[in-house]
């Protein structure tokens, strides 16, 4: 059974346990026999004065894209401190009294999940007030295998932004700890940075092979499969495809009033996905409470799905089956309020709806260049812990 940085920490009696420690974390941030770390620690004896939180709050609760307030844990009663809302960094006040910063937050390896974001913000906060950032590392759920790591990897002339900041690819293949010690160096940000490491994990290991169940990082991430296809079918947030927000499946249940469920399986054959003929009606987010024909999609071979390709591909067979029906769809949230060029800053590359113009055999030789990772394998190898 894999254990986490926080398990290892906590077989450890580090000289700055009883010092002022601020941690950044959610209730998604649990032991491997499902604690919530917070609780771990301040039970360990270390000595945790207060909480910041990043998107969908420390319970995990909240909206996607929406802001977060500050507020009292329930659980430890300690201050939490919100790093979605107006501000996305530890401010000065913030860490002022505090000795040590523990990061404790789980991924799910692609590179528009916000979480890793938060990191950077924290990392450069880190660097700039002289505070140690210690990280509990956590696996990639989506395995590390760098074979499978998938561009495009982010354009930062053109497409920053809070769901991509800096120049990696979309699906990664990497843990915190590794990006972290990464960024520290390519970005010259000079914090004092320290990982505790996981243990009985292995690079080509995917979550199933933790031998842990899936603890859900997010509202709409609840389970392994919608991890797996979230690099690819998160796209369809820059559309008006229902991604199957607000059903018990996200990302692994798509569709829309006028969706044919027929004629599209009739198209879009892709080898290890399964797909069958739905109808649902989301609770929330696009087409609330009305009924959808969609599709819902399995995975029959995890180790070998592209899913950023299967997610392309996908959107491009929907642009040219449902042309009258299907759109481009801003996507508001509190870093893009006007949930403008939505799909640039996903993908993290300019002027990306242009390449559904193309025909489908230059399509997907586009696709390819894109996603190819370039020097990536190269660039992180020196900063690889596992």
């Amino acid at each position: 059974m894999t254990s986490f940085g926080i398990d290892q920490l906590l077989q450890s009696n580090p000289y700055w346990k009883k010092q002022r420690i601020a941690l950044v974390t959610n209730q998604a941030a649990t032991t491997n026999t499902y604690i919530p770390s917070r609780k771990a620690l301040l039970d360990a004896g270390f000595n945790i004065c207060r909480l910041f939180s990043p998107e969908h709050g420390l319970d995990i609760r909240g909206a996607d894209g929406a802001k977060m307030k500050d507020g009292t844990d329930n659980l430890t009663g300690l201050p939490v401190i919100s790093l979605y809302s107006e501000k996305l960094a530890p401010a000065a006040a913030d860490l002022k009294g505090i000795d040590l910063v523990l990061f404790d937050i789980p991924d799910i390896g692609c590179r528009f999940y916000t979480y890793l974001w938060t990191l950077t913000h924290v990392l450069e906060a880190c660097g700039h007030y002289g505070k140690k950032l210690v990280i509990l590392d956590r696996p990639n759920p989506i395995s590390g295998n760098l074979a499978l790591a998938e561009g495009p990897v982010l354009d930062e002339q053109h497409c920053t932004s809070f769901i991509g900041r800096w120049a990696i690819p979309l699906r990664h293949s990497c843990t915190f700890g590794e990006l972290a010690l990464y960024f520290n160096e390519i970005k010259g940000l000079e914090a004092s940075v320290e990982v505790i490491t996981c243990n009985g994990w292995k690079r080509n290991m995917f979550q199933p092979d933790w031998q842990l169940q899936f603890v859900p990082t997010s509202p709409a991430m609840n389970n392994f499969q919608s991890a797996l296809l979230y690099p690819g079918l998160g796209l369809l947030e820059a559309t008006n495809i229902s991604e199957g927000r607000g059903t018990p499946t996200p990302f692994s249940r798509i569709g829309a009033p006028w969706f044919n469920p027929k004629l599209f399986a009739k198209y879009f054959k892709v080898p290890g996905i399964r797909t069958q003929a739905v109808t649902f009606i989301p609770a929330e987010s696009k087409y609330q409470q009305e009924p959808c024909q969609g599709i819902s999609i399995s995975v029959a071979a995890p180790y070998q799905i592209p899913s950023v390709s299967i997610g392309l591909l996908l959107i491009k067979q929907m642009y040219d089956l449902f042309p009258r029906d299907f759109q481009w769809k801003p996507y508001p949230t509190l870093v893009n309020p006007t949930g403008n060029q939505h799909l640039d800053k996903l993908l993290g590359i300019p002027d990306t709806e242009t390449l559904f113009d193309y025909t489908l055999s230059d399509f997907e030789k586009t696709i390819r260049q894109i996603t190819d990772t370039g020097s990536w394998q190269q660039a992180i190898s020196p900063f690889l812990l596992y």
